[in-house]
């Protein structure tokens, strides 16, 4: 996901991103909003779960880079 993530969305944790995730899936799969309400909605519903695709791949790498530390570490 390469698009531009709102400065607001940005600066929010990860678990404040997925909050409000699931608060806009639930707007949405509820219904009742006007089409133009909707796909605003939607696209703050795909900059919140890019930016938890972004939290979540910064944590694999910083996993990845910790083990390969400790395997050199362990190798010395």
């Amino acid at each position: 996901m390469n698009e531009q993530i709102p400065a607001e969305i940005a600066a929010l944790s990860y678990e404040q991103a997925r909050d409000e995730l699931v608060a806009v899936v639930n707007q949405l799969e509820t219904g009742g909003a006007q089409l133009e309400a909707s796909l605003a909605l939607w696209e703050r519903g795909e900059a919140l779960a890019a930016h938890c695709e972004n939290w979540l791949n910064g944590v694999s790498q910083r996993l990845e880079a910790a083990r390969a530390r400790h395997l050199e570490n362990s190798e010395d």
